[in-house]
């Protein structure tokens, strides 16, 4: 990308200018951002990157330069930042559209490279998902677990994802007068997290909700827009937007934080297309998270879980979708369960889709001070609601040989259904 490409008003960044202008450089994002907090560099901060953006948009600074990669690929894209920021910086888009414009100078690691182009098309993903599947199965990744490499934490994340619980079965009654949903299925939720997705199924139709399915739908899209690969990503969302049209549902739910974030600013990143931007926007709108449908007619009530809890907030769903409350809500509603508090619950664990794949030093740093405070907490069960989330605070946990596992809330309130 030249110069002048950098300055055109369709260019990636460019188009986020009034983004960048917004940033006083005030610093309330420091305190809030995980990698300041690890580093204790001001570059690996919002407001030092921000700097480095505005280097690149008056070319002071180039998409080649070494440190503008080092320090952008460090971020977590955690978006803690938006929330301690008083002057609405919308640094989510700022990022993507940052990471963009590198794309044009240096590909991403070829480990980044492999996993995107497999998310992006369906029969690799269900064959990676399939084999993940059958690992998980196996004694292979609790073997393999702790061994001291990306392959290890890889097979810690598949040995965590087992369900802590014994899953029960019950019918769900309810009279579907809630309104029609259809659910996104999700990458590795529908592949790997499988069952969670039928209890989200179960729990809604149990509280009155119609579920329909949405066939064709495919990858949100998060992790390429996350890393710059926006086109992949625009691609994905129209293919998601006509899938759910024709569904002809009246909510969008996903029990994915990461995704539902990604669903709800389609409209944000197809603004610029013509077709589209009217339809992403009406398809927006119906997007909602799991648990905003249940605290919205309940939930209703179940049996009794004497397990004592801690709830970790997914940072995009605390973060970039704004939803604190409906989470807590939703695990109140469960007879005996002892909800505990956890320190720096809205602080990010370190995951960030494949950030801990691609930057596994920082992202250790993170996890660790994360597994401190659940040590503390004292909590048997650990509920987060993104996959991400789960796998990489339950592969911590198995590496710590720590006795708390994670688990998704929706699969609480399931198990509590069945308890009665």
């Amino acid at each position: 990308m030249t110069p002048s490409d950098l300055q055109s008003p369709t260019a990636p960044l460019a188009a986020e200018k009034s983004g960048l202008d917004a940033c006083v450089h005030c610093g309330f994002c420091l305190q809030a951002c995980p990698t300041y907090f690890a580093a204790e560099d001001e570059n690996d901060s919002p407001r030092g990157r921000i700097v480095l953006m505005r280097g690149l948009l008056s070319e002071t600074l180039t998409p080649h330069d070494a440190d503008v990669q080092t320090h952008i690929d460090r971020c977590l894209g955690c978006r803690a930042c938006e929330t301690a920021c008083p002057s609405g910086v919308p640094y989510g888009h700022l990022l993507e559209a940052t990471r963009a414009t590198l794309r044009t100078a240096e590909r991403p690691p070829w480990l980044a490279r492999l996993i995107l182009w497999m998310f992006a098309h369906e029969w690799t993903l269900r064959i990676a998902m399939t084999i993940s599947r059958f690992l998980a199965a196996t004694p292979l990744p609790t073997l393999a677990a702790r061994l001291p490499s990306r392959y290890g934490f890889a097979m810690a994340m598949l040995a965590s994802s087992d369900f802590p619980l014994e899953r029960g079965t019950y019918r769900p009654d309810g009279r579907g007068t809630a309104g029609r949903v259809a659910l996104l299925r999700g990458c590795v939720m529908e592949g790997i997290f499988t069952e969670t997705n039928r209890a989200t199924e179960r729990v809604l139709a149990h509280n009155d909700y119609a579920m329909v399915d949405a066939p064709g739908q495919r990858c949100c899209g998060a992790l390429h827009a996350h890393a710059g690969d926006l086109r992949t990503a625009r691609r994905l969302a129209r293919t998601n937007i006509a899938a759910f049209e024709r569904s002809g549902a009246e909510f969008i739910v996903t029990n994915a934080a990461g995704c539902g974030a990604m669903l709800k600013e389609y409209d944000h990143l197809l603004r610029d297309d013509a077709e589209w931007h009217e339809r992403a926007k009406q398809f927006a709108v119906k997007v909602r998270d799991v648990s905003e449908l249940l605290v919205a007619v309940g939930p209703r009530g179940g049996g009794a879980l004497p397990f004592r809890v801690a709830y970790d907030a997914p940072c995009h769903l605390q973060h970039a979708q704004r939803i604190v409350t409906p989470p807590l809500q939703v695990l109140a509603a469960i007879p005996g369960l002892e909800l505990v508090p956890l320190r720096e619950s809205d602080q990010c664990c370190g995951g960030a889709g494949i950030y801990n794949l691609i930057e596994p030093s920082m992202s250790e740093a993170v996890l660790d001070r994360k597994l401190d405070n659940i040590r503390m907490s004292g909590a048997s069960l650990v509920a987060t609601g993104n996959p991400g989330c789960l796998m990489q605070i339950g592969a911590g946990l198995t590496r710590a040989r720590m006795s708390a596992h994670t688990v998704h809330p929706v699969d609480l309130l399931d198990a509590s259904y069945a308890a009665l």
